[in-house]
């Protein structure tokens, strides 16, 4: 079917049972419907906020399954969905068909050509494992069991960032099944508009299958942990900001405020605390790291420092991520910059005296991020400013509450917006990985499809900051490192975050999805 907005059906029309029998029959993976067993375990996530309620489900062993799920959601009008682990913060779908990728997890690396090839459902730990006996690493993110192709395609902002850049630019080929059911291998030379705009535009442009990746040549790295107590937590802030002024390239870090609950599952260490994490990860020496972040050591006694020379294998270990399914809520701002006032402002918002928790997280950008010219926008940022708040009660549930009446996720929202005023004066726009932003009635494929269909021209798009702040920075913010020269920059993206459209001969794509496909993770 051909629709305007792709917005998921509020009363899907009954399955054709003959329809459903037939997809039974040519797919190898299972094929679950409401009160089948093993539904809601299929349907369930990582995210738990957001679970999906499917009028059917296809536990896919491979591309065969699903082209024929592809085809199936075309044929019954159906929208589409797709989750590996579902760490994702878009909306769930309702009464339409969920691809589950789980099954399809296999991992090949070619040493000689330093490359990884994964299916779908691969996590970040699955190629982490199988790349380290070679020298070799994978642009992962900071947990190991994020999925490999979300990740990727919201264009990914792993340990090595600053040293060699997004996840999105190192893709060498995707197989993508289009929302006519159709199985197409892509690389920039066999179809270069859509395969930048599904690098870093991330979703609704079909369902990923596959995808093969460059690899980089790091078996070890100097990282770990600075944590600092409440005392120190405004001199760690402004230190930091003046620190990460003068790093090189091969370091890249983050700064986390957390302000722990006093609650008896957590250590001793944390319970009931307020604390800021530096996590560090450096590619060069470890003497040379210790000599990088002596500036952050003089803030004062630390809580906890493990900073030390680890195999690439052990990075999960510098940010320690839960593992736990749980559920929460999302915002994020991609910044030019950023003075240590308003980091402040942050925390005293989002600190212990917060109504909700709320984990802050300012990732140091630039480096290699800054280069490339893939679909992923504001690649000028030099901070990203993230905010996550776990969910309780009907907002954490699996019904009504989840879709932002809820009074405790309204708390929340309120509170992100808040906190991402005080920086309002740096900021870009969002990345479309770490936020919630426009999934209260579903992020349609309507505006990733813009991507492929609008001309080149960019003179239209808005900028997000107050007129009195626009190419102007706070004399509290050093100076934006140069930019690195020998390559293309990529045009000025929109505002909201979402990629700038690629180049074009001022025809549009051929492309019309059929099917709303969104990965969820």
């Amino acid at each position: 079917m051909e629709t305007n907005d792709l917005a998921l059906p509020s009363a899907p029309a009954p399955l054709d049972p003959a329809s459903l029998a037939a997809l039974v029959d040519r797919v190898r993976g299972p094929v679950l419907v409401p009160g089948d067993d093993g539904y809601d375990a299929e349907r369930s996530g990582f995210q738990l906020a957001r679970q999906h309620r499917p009028a059917v489900i296809v536990g896919a062993r491979g591309a065969e399954d699903v082209v024929a799920a592809v085809r199936f959601a075309r044929d019954q009008g159906l929208p589409v969905a797709v989750q590996a682990t579902g760490h994702g913060l878009s909306a769930a779908t309702d009464g339409g068909l969920l691809i589950s990728t789980r099954r399809m997890a296999g991992v090949r690396v070619d040493a000689a050509a330093g490359t990884a090839h994964v299916e779908a459902g691969v996590v970040w730990g699955q190629v982490v494992e199988a790349a380290a006996p070679h020298g070799l690493a994978p642009l992962n993110g900071s947990s190991p069991g994020v999925g490999v192709i979300s990740y990727t395609l919201g264009g990914g902002v792993g340990v090595l960032a600053r040293t060699y850049g997004f996840a999105a630019d190192r893709v060498r080929s995707v197989g993508l099944v289009t929302a006519d059911g159709r199985l197409r291998h892509l690389t920039a030379d066999t179809d270069p508009e859509l395969f930048r705009a599904l690098l870093g535009g991330g979703h609704g442009l079909g369902v990923v299958t596959a995808m093969e990746f460059g690899l980089v040549p790091v078996a070890r790295l100097y990282g770990g942990q600075l944590v600092f107590g409440a005392e120190q937590i405004d001199e760690a802030l402004a230190a930091y900001l003046r620190w990460t002024a003068t790093v090189p390239d091969e370091l890249t870090s983050s700064l986390a405020l957390i302000a722990y609950p006093d609650l008896p599952q957590l250590p001793g260490s944390l319970r009931g605390r307020y604390l800021a994490h530096i996590r560090i990860a450096y590619t060069g020496s470890a003497a040379e790291g210790e000599r990088l972040v002596a500036p952050l050591r003089a803030v004062g006694p630390r809580v906890s420092d493990d900073l030390r020379e680890m195999p690439y294998a052990e990075s999960h270990t510098i940010h320690r991520d839960p593992s736990d399914p749980h559920a929460y809520d999302g915002d994020n701002a991609l910044l030019s910059g950023l003075d240590a006032a308003a980091l402040r402002r942050v925390a005293a918002l989002t600190g212990p005296a917060a109504p909700v928790m709320t984990v802050v997280q300012l990732n140091h950008l630039g480096g290699a991020l800054s280069t490339g010219t893939g679909a992923v926008g504001h690649r000028d940022a030099r901070y990203a400013l993230r905010l996550l708040s776990p969910l309780t009660g009907a907002a954490a549930g699996d019904g009504p509450g989840n879709d932002g009446s809820d009074p405790a996720l309204a708390t929340v929202r309120a509170l992100h917006a808040e906190a991402l005023a005080a920086v309002a004066p740096w900021r870009l726009g969002r990345s479309v990985n770490s936020s919630s932003a426009g999934t209260g009635t579903g992020r349609t494929p309507r505006r990733w499809r813009a991507v492929c269909t609008t001309p080149t021209s960019t003179a239209g798009w808005p900028d997000s900051r107050p007129a009195t702040t626009r190419g102007t920075s706070s004399a509290s913010t050093p100076p934006a490192p140069p930019r690195r020269t020998g390559h293309r920059q990529p045009p000025p993206p929109p505002a909201d975050g979402l990629p700038s459209p690629p180049p074009a001969d001022g025809r549009r794509h051929a492309l019309r999805l059929t099917a709303a496909a969104t990965h969820s993770g």
